[in-house]
This record gives structure tokens, C-alpha cells and sequence, in this order.
């Protein structure tokens, strides 16, 4: 019986799971080193040259076909690990010849003899001219383009990555993506501004790769020249004939396997990524896809065919292939469809009926409505992705306020501007603004290093100064610190703040009834004790409403419910009742104003004008004349000013009166003053504590 191979003996499959486990390169690391220092055989040389050609081919072949430069991120380690191999088999080589060479043209195996021989026709003259065009191609042409491409590009990439993370946060704060999508985009950024810086350094090596190359040709053959004539004896002519033939032939192995590498380095680089096409379906769609070009082409091709004197056939040869090309090019008409008179009647208007209740239709809770220019960004067929990024926005808003956020009904209205865009809330108009789909919004969030040529404008959401800018500059625009989005972000992101505004509007009592059912499959007690009795179903509502209004989620609807259970003995006014609901949610309202820090800086009254205020909403309540317009002035300007100092100085504007005038003075201010917080003294968790930063004084000197 035949022996049965040991598993430990070498085949295709062990080697191929070797460098699949990651060994493959430590033993080619390995090897390199071994070259240098072992003198190797000519067949050895032979085959390691052969793997050098073969992998600077597959090297080149993967960076023409990769999609994106990020998907070959390893090529600068490539890089590294190819020109050490080179300049190893450079040195191995080297020992060969100034060793054997004087044996003649065989010396350092069949490859370099090869290339000695076969190649430049045995002609040292021809090889040195050769070689010298091939190291100038690849020095002065290939790898200083490259260098310069990667310096730039490792400039500009690192310049833009804050403005990439500024825009990876808007879109996540908007809703427009998730926290895996925007923890996924921020090290895409990452590895991209690694890629690049690496590949700034790894360029270095293809250039110093060349200026050994030419350093080594020029030791061997003038070492070379020496040891034959001084050690061995050979005449000028022999050691010349043999030692330039091995020189250069050991310098051109190893330059093509540069150049291949080289050039590598240039397509990735210099490659603009286009979604799913490698570099060959990006040539052929843009330089043979514009028939017109070819057209062109082929008639100036055929009249320099056609002029006396000048070969005729290749031009006219190559305008008929142009000629065809264009004619391939051209997009097919089609064919009009011949329809019979009869058919073009098939539909009849349906018959008069009376009206009916089917016939009053509902206004839309929520409505986008767009110009005829922006269809393109709510089409699906056309690649319009703004559908998907309202989605996002519902589902953001919905999961940070606590309840389902109705859909959006789109329609277009040509009654609008061809760019604008309405937003609506119950048939009502309540914002708009124009966009422009072929640009981009550069955003200048508060610190920008430059400006930019484009359309000067204001951001529809937060109206920050904006720029409308060429998709071209978005690199420039963001390496200057200016956040870039596009058209459909813009609308979402307008969309998402009138929505957050507005958060109030959109919860209904059927929404209100869902919110109970839902929490009644966990606390269905709590719930029986709340509603119907004490509480009906609309005083729960204009509670929940209430915080809305004040921008507080609700999605702690347990906490909720417990403190108007609690209240509804006392009270079922829904302004005392929303009172008790923010006492007991202090911890979460204090948290969404000053975050974890555990002291709150405050404004406040002094003790006369705070029971000025008491007095005249007492007067109001019971239909008396209330507060006079005079004061309300000089509230409106003094808290404004304190508000611009608080932040100035980085903090939250935090107003703290007396509970019987909070509801009040936050009506009063929320839409004069945005900025600032109005909180009652029970309304501090006793783990906070308060930090008085100004106090506004008496009515007279208010102001």
C-alpha cells in the first residue's frame, strides 16, 4: 500500500490557509531579509523575480479595479513590502554578477539574461537608452505626479475632516441617519484621512525606490567593470559586454516591476470614487459616452485621412471606428406607437353623481409641498433620496419626544417659486424656503477660515449665514470649516426643526388614547387610576401638550401619569396640573438644560418685581388690566440682554421665579426670547446647586 502524505506536508491548500491566517506576509519579510544576507542560487533569483513582475501586476490590475481607494487601504503597507523586495532581490542579485559574472551572461539566471539578451537585443547601448527612458518615465513623470497628488490630497483630507464630522453630526441630530450609519461614517473619515497620510509617506518610497535604481546600475557596472579586468583578468571589451549586459539587465527587471507600481500609486490617488465603478467602466462612460465626442473625432480624423501626403489608412481606419462608436452611442428613439382612434376613447368620463361626504377631504396634519425643480428630490425613480431622509426624521423625532410623528404628504404646487418649498401643519403654512438641487449649502457654524464663491444665503433652520456653493468646492468649503450639506438634507433638517417647534400641534387625543393604551400593558393600575376618573382623556391631553409646548419630551409617560394621579385630588386645571408634572420630571428638565454639570446658573427677581408680576397676573386672571406694555418692554430687553451674556459665556440662560408666575412668563417670553428656560423654584433637584449670575431689579430700573 502506497503511503499516505503527512498532513504537515506542503500542497496548494496548506499554503493557500497559511496566508489566509495572516503568515504570509512575515514570511515574505523573512525571505527579504534572507536575500540579503544568504548568497542565493540563479534559479532562486529567477523565481523571486518572477514574483516580484507577478504581484507589481496583480497590484496594478486591483488598483484599476477596486470601486473605491479606500477598498485597497492596505496599499501603502504594499507599497513598503514591494519596494523592500525589490531593493532585496537588487542586492541579492548585485552579489550574483559582481560574483559569477565573468562566466559569462548567464550568470545571475535566465530571467536577467533575458531581459540582458531578448529585450534590448544584447545591445548594452540600447539598455543603458532604455533603461535611462524607462527611469525617467517612472522618476520625473510617474512618481513625482503621484507624490504631488498624495501631498495634496493627505492636505486637503486631513483640512476637511472636521468640516466631515460636523456634517456626520447635523445629519445625525436632524434624523437623517442613525447612531450606527454616523458611527460607521466617522470612521470612514477616520480611515480616510489615515489612507491618505499614509499614502503621503508611502509615496516617499516609490521615490527613493527609483533613485536606487539608478544608483545601483551605476555601483554594479562600474564595480562590475573593476573586478573583471582587475581580478579576473578579462579584457575592457568581455567585462564590459558582460557586465553591462547583467547590470542592465538586472536594472530592468527590477524597473518594469517599479513602473507597474508606480503607476499603482498614481490610479489610486488620483481616482474619483463613482458609486459601484471601478476605473474602466468610469473611462468608458465618460470619455466614450458622449457621442457628440466621437462624431467630432471621427470627422477630423477623417479629413487629416484624407490630405495629400499623410498616410491615409490608419486615419480613415480609426475615424471609421470612431464613426461606429458614435453611432452604438446613440440612444435609441423609440418606436411610436400607432393607436386606433376607438382605443384612444376607452376611458369615458364617468357619469355625473351627487356629492357626497367622500368628496370633503381632510387637511394634512403635516405637509411638504415643493416646486416643479425640486420633484427630482421626492422621486424615487429619479434617485431622489428625500423620501428616506423624512423617514429618518419621523423616526428620530418620534423616538426624542415620545410619540409617533404622523407622515408627511408631499405634493407638488406650482403656484410656488420652481425652488421653494412650503411646510404646513394642519393646512397651514408655517414655513418656507428655496433650494437649489445642483448646489450644495456650505453652513458657517460660528468659525470659518476663508470665504467662498457661490450664492450668499441664510440656513432655512437655524438661519446661520450660508453659502450656496458648486458640489465641486464641498472638499474646499469644508477644509475651511464650513459645514456642507445638500438640497434634501436642507428641506429634512427645515422640516425637522418646524416639527420639533410645533411638537404640541401634532398630538391629538387619538394619539393621547395610544400613549395610555400602550402604558397600560405595563402599569394598567396606574391607568385605570387616572382616566376616565379623576381625569378625563382632554385634560390629559392639554397636559401632555403643555410639555410639548416647552420643548419636554414625553417620553416618561409612568412619571408622568404618577404625578397627575397624584394631582388630580388637589386640582384639574391643566395649567396646575402640567405644574406638578414638571416638579416631578425636575431631574430630566434640569438635565435637558445644563446637562450633568452639578451647578445651574440662574437669573433672577428681585423680590418687588416679582410680586409686581404676582400682582398683575392675579389682576389678569380674576379680568383685570394685567401687566402694563411698558414693563413687558423692559422685560423683553433686559432678559435678552442676559441671555446674550450667558451665552457668550457658554452656559444655558436659565430664568427661576416664583411657580405662580412660571407658566405665565415662559408664554410670555418663549418665542421673544428662544434661548432662555423658565423654571420654578421646586423645579431644581436637590442634588443641583444654584449659582445666581445676575438679578433683575426693580421695574423702574429694569433694563
Amino acid at each position: 500500500m502506497a503511503p499516505q502524505p503527512a498532513s504537515s506536508q506542503f500542497s496548494v491548500p496548506n499554503a493557500l490557509h497559511i496566508l489566509q491566517r495572516g503568515l504570509g506576509a512575515p514570511l515574505l519579510l523573512l525571505v527579504m531579509m534572507a536575500m540579503i544576507v544568504v548568497p542565493l542560487p540563479p534559479i532562486a533569483l529567477d523565481l523571486l523575480f518572477s514574483f516580484n513582475i507577478g504581484m507589481a501586476l496583480v497590484v496594478i490590475l486591483v488598483a484599476v479595479y477596486v470601486i473605491r481607494p479606500l477598498d485597497f487601504s492596505v496599499f501603502p503597507s504594499v507599497l513598503l513590502v514591494t519596494t523592500l523586495l525589490r531593493l532585496a532581490l537588487n542586492v541579492a542579485s548585485s552579489r550574483v554578477v559582481l560574483l559569477h559574472g565573468h562566466t559569462g551572461t548567464d550568470a545571475a539566471g535566465a530571467v536577467i539574461e533575458a531581459f540582458g539578451e531578448f529585450v534590448i537585443g544584447g545591445n548594452y547601448a540600447v539598455g543603458l537608452v532604455v533603461f535611462a527612458i524607462l527611469t525617467i518615465i517612472n522618476f520625473v513623470v510617474v512618481t513625482k505626479g503621484a507624490t504631488r497628488v498624495a501631498e495634496v490630497s493627505a492636505r486637503f483630507t486631513l483640512d476637511a475632516m472636521p468640516g466631515k464630522q460636523m456634517a456626520i453630526d447635523a445629519d445625525l441630530n436632524a434624523g437623517l441617519i442613525g447612531q450606527d450609519e454616523a458611527r460607521q461614517r466617522r470612521e470612514e473619515v477616520r480611515r480616510e484621512a489615515d489612507f491618505y497620510g499614509a499614502m503621503d509617506g508611502s509615496s516617499k518610497f516609490v521615490r527613493g525606490d527609483a533613485v536606487a535604481g539608478i544608483l545601483i546600475l551605476f555601483i554594479n557596472l562600474l564595480g562590475g567593470l573593476a573586478i573583471g579586468m582587475l581580478q579576473h583578468g578579462l579584457p575592457l571589451s568581455g567585462a564590459l559586454h558582460n557586465y553591462s549586459l547583467l547590470t542592465i539587465g538586472d536594472g530592468l527587471v527590477a524597473q518594469i516591476p517599479a513602473l507597474l507600481i508606480a503607476t499603482a500609486a498614481a490610479i489610486v490617488v488620483t481616482r474619483v470614487s463613482v458609486a459601484e465603478q471601478s476605473m474602466g467602466q468610469q473611462m468608458m462612460g465618460q470619455m466614450f459616452g458622449k457621442p457628440q465626442a466621437l462624431i467630432t473625432a471621427a470627422a477630423v480624423l477623417g479629413l487629416i485621412g484624407i490630405i495629400p501626403g499623410l498616410p491615409g489608412l490608419p486615419f480613415l481606419t480609426l475615424a471609421a471606428i470612431c464613426g461606429i462608436g458614435a453611432w452604438l452611442r446613440q440612444p435609441k428613439a423609440a418606436a411610436p406607437e400607432v393607436v386606433a382612434e376607438e382605443a384612444q376613447a376607452v376611458e369615458r368620463a364617468p357619469r355625473e353623481r351627487e356629492l357626497s361626504w367622500d368628496d370633503v377631504t381632510p387637511v394634512d396634519l403635516i405637509g411638504l409641498e415643493v416646486g416643479y425643480r425640486l420633484i427630482p428630490l421626492v422621486d424615487r425613480s429619479q434617485g431622489g433620496e428625500l423620501m428616506g431622509k423624512i423617514k429618518g426624521v419621523r423616526k428620530k423625532l418620534s423616538q426624542e419626544l415620545g410619540f409617533l410623528i404622523q407622515p408627511v404628504h408631499i405634493r407638488d404646487n406650482l403656484d410656488l417659486p420652481p425652488s421653494g418649498y412650503r411646510i404646513t401643519l394642519l393646512g397651514v403654512p408655517v414655513a418656507e424656503a428655496e433650494v437649489f438641487p445642483e448646489r450644495e449649502l456650505a453652513i458657517d457654524p460660528g468659525q470659518v477660515y476663508g470665504t467662498l464663491a457661490g450664492t450668499p444665503t441664510r440656513d432655512p433652520a437655524f438661519g446661520l449665514a450660508a453659502v450656496w456653493i458648486d458640489p465641486v468646492l464641498r472638499d474646499q468649503a469644508q477644509s475651511l470649516g464650513y459645514t456642507v450639506v445638500d438640497a434634501g438634507t436642507v428641506v429634512a433638517t427645515h422640516l425637522s426643526r418646524v416639527l420639533q417647534l410645533h411638537a404640541s400641534e401634532l398630538l391629538g387625543h387619538d394619539e393621547t388614547q395610544k400613549l395610555l393604551d400602550l402604558l397600560a400593558k405595563s402599569a394598567p393600575k396606574l391607568v385605570e387610576n387616572l382616566t376616565p376618573k379623576p381625569l378625563a382623556l382632554g385634560q390629559v391631553h392639554r397636559v401632555l401638550q403643555n410639555l410639548l409646548a416647552e420643548q419636554i419630551p414625553i417620553r416618561d409617560l409612568r412619571t408622568i401619569a404618577e404625578a397627575l394621579a397624584d394631582a388630580a385630588a388637589r386640582t384639574q386645571d391643566p395649567e396646575a396640573l402640567t405644574a406638578a408634572v414638571r416638579v416631578a420630571m425636575a431631574r430630566a428638565i434640569v438635565q435637558q438644560v445644563n446637562g450633568q454639570a452639578a451647578e445651574l446658573p440662574v437669573i433672577t427677581l428681585e423680590p418687588a418685581l416679582e410680586q409686581l408680576l404676582q400682582q398683575a397676573v392675579q389682576s389678569s386672571n380674576r379680568g383685570g388690566a394685567g401687566i402694563e406694555p411698558g414693563l413687558v418692554d423692559q422685560l423683553h430687553t433686559a432678559l435678552a440682554e442676559h441671555v446674550r451674556r450667558q451665552e457668550s459665556s457658554g452656559q444655558s440662560a436659565v430664568v427661576l421665579v416664583a411657580p405662580t408666575i412660571r407658566s405665565w412668563l415662559a408664554r410670555l417670553l418663549r418665542h421673544a426670547i428662544p434661548g432662555l428656560h423658565v423654571l420654578a423654584y421646586g423645579e431644581i433637584p436637590d442634588n443641583k446647586q444654584i449659582r445666581v449670575v445676575s438679578t433683575l431689579g426693580q421695574p423702574a430700573a429694569v433694563g
